[in-house]
């Protein structure tokens, strides 16, 4: 048996044995109406109570299906292994949609997740992804493109890098990995015509890592999400990749809201807690009428992940009644 098989039986083995000790908590696909006119406003914030046997963070990520990072943002200074019993968790599910085209795929690399805007229909689907780690090759790229082919029980053919990589930590990565328990993709694969068709949505043997880089550059979603994923988007879907950290909104009811992720680190040095955040002119817009700069600033820092009124359209500026 090659060390890869070895190494791949064991993670498989461990990924068991997580499921099995969480398997009542069922993967929730989360789809909302889409919004009204002039609105990006979809889903609504739950709260998750840690019960005593709560298990990790993890879990409960997986059991709201929301991405890891998401739910640590979103809940500073829990702890991520072992959440305190009776601690009352923000679960963030309440988003804006993305200022691009309502339309196919749309993934925003910073926030880690995945839209998607069924044809005909006037709902948006939102999953949690893993996306590339930090560093040469293995970064998800910006694109714009469409899905060109589907694959259920894909094998996978890992590029010489990926096989360099691997053997620099000691594992012997086949020529080819076929499908089964052993393969990383899992069960179902969607490939991106961009780039000669080397990016991919798929599946995971692991089912963890879901709202972290984590991939070799692929999109990695979990296994009830990538089948549903399988199963509705067909080929020829547009796909639009964007990286995005921040995104705000004048809501119909005159509402300003900024929702502020931690930006993607470029180098392994960077902290993404206090990188700086590239705004567009239309966020920009959206600031510039609040007229709470102490709010703005304190949404800015914090990067909590979750919409934020900061401030109404048209409201008259702060008093300062200091004598």
């Amino acid at each position: 048996m090659t060390t890869f098989l070895r190494f791949s039986r064991w993670l498989t083995g461990l990924s068991a044995l997580f499921l099995f000790a969480f398997s009542a908590l069922p993967a929730i696909a989360n789809t909302y109406p889409l919004p009204p006119p002039g609105s990006r406003l979809v889903g609504e914030n739950k709260f998750h109570t840690v019960a005593n046997d709560g298990g990790s963070l993890e879990a409960i990520a997986k059991k709201y299906n929301v991405g890891f990072l998401a739910l640590l943002q979103a809940n500073p200074g829990v702890d991520p292994y072992v959440p305190r019993a009776g601690s009352v968790l923000t679960i963030p599910l309440q988003v804006l949609l993305p200022d691009e085209p309502r339309e196919g795929i749309v993934i925003n690399l910073s926030e880690l997740r995945l839209y998607y805007y069924p044809p005909g229909e006037k709902t948006v689907v939102i999953f949690p992804i893993g996306i590339g780690q930090l560093g040469g090759d293995t970064v998800t790229p910006l694109m714009k493109t469409t899905v060109s082919q589907k694959r259920a029980n894909p094998t996978w053919t890992p590029t010489a890098n990926i096989r360099a990589r691997y053997k620099a930590q000691g594992i012997d990565l086949p020529a080819v990995v076929p499908a089964g328990p052993d393969n990383p993709m899992g069960h179902h694969a969607i490939r991106l015509a961009a780039y000669g068709g080397v990016y991919l949505l798929h599946g995971t043997n692991a089912d963890f890592g879901i709202g972290m880089r984590v991939s070799s550059g692929c999109i990695r979603l979990r296994d009830n999400d990538i089948k549903w994923m399988f199963s509705n988007v067909p080929v020829g879907a547009k796909v639009n990749i964007i990286d995005t950290a921040i995104k705000a909104s004048q809501e119909p009811d005159g509402r300003l809201l900024v929702e502020v992720h931690q930006p993607l680190s470029k180098s392994i040095n960077d902290n993404p807690q206090t990188q700086p955040i590239v705004q567009s002119a239309s966020v920009r817009n959206i600031l510039s009428q609040s007229g709470n700069s102490a709010v703005i600033e304190k949404v800015l820092n914090l990067r909590a992940g979750m919409p934020v009124t900061v401030g109404h359209a048209n409201a008259p500026a702060p008093q300062n009644n200091t004598i």
